[in-house]
């Protein structure tokens, strides 16, 4: 892909041979949402995802894949992480644990290997997107690939809005 530097999750992914496209869009600072980014690649915002950091009383960090119409819903994710309460982590907190920064974290490549849950609707479509690890950039890729990749969870986790 000429113009696109490879992000080290699309690296892993070429390593594992998975199959993916990575797709660019317009970055607002102002607007890291991802109804921006939906609308930016003009794809349902169902299908874009969005990475976030939690962490549990139990077990620690863990990550949940929530659909950008979505709230991650803390009591279904802290049952399916083993924990009895779970928050996100402060802001301040994601790049040190995950290597990634707002906007431009991913499920693939994080300094460790936290436990994965991905909402159960990213089952509904033949592919969804995920950052790729940086603003601008997202990955185009088939869920269950994704999922087994990361040797994720799919579960309930997640309060769709309407």
């Amino acid at each position: 892909m000429a113009g696109i530097n490879k992000t080290n999750a699309a690296r892993l992914l070429d390593r594992a041979k998975i199959k993916y496209e990575l797709v660019p869009y317009v970055v607002d600072e102002n607007n890291l949402a991802a109804n921006h980014i939906a609308e930016q690649l003009n794809e349902d915002i169902r299908q874009v995802f969005k990475t976030l950091v939690l962490h549990g009383d139990r077990t620690g960090h863990f990550v949940c894949v929530v659909p950008g119409n979505a709230e991650v819903d803390l009591k279904k994710a802290a049952k399916a992480s083993g924990n009895k309460k779970c928050d996100l982590i402060p802001m301040k907190e994601l790049l040190p644990t995950t290597g990634y920064i707002r906007g431009g974290c991913s499920p693939i490549g994080m300094k460790k290997a936290f436990p994965t849950f991905f909402h159960s609707t990213c089952r509904e479509f033949s592919y969804i997107y995920v950052s790729a690890g940086v603003r601008g950039l997202q990955l185009k890729i088939e869920p269950q690939a994704l999922v087994d990749f990361v040797r994720g969870t799919v579960t309930e986790i997640a309060t769709i809005a309407d």
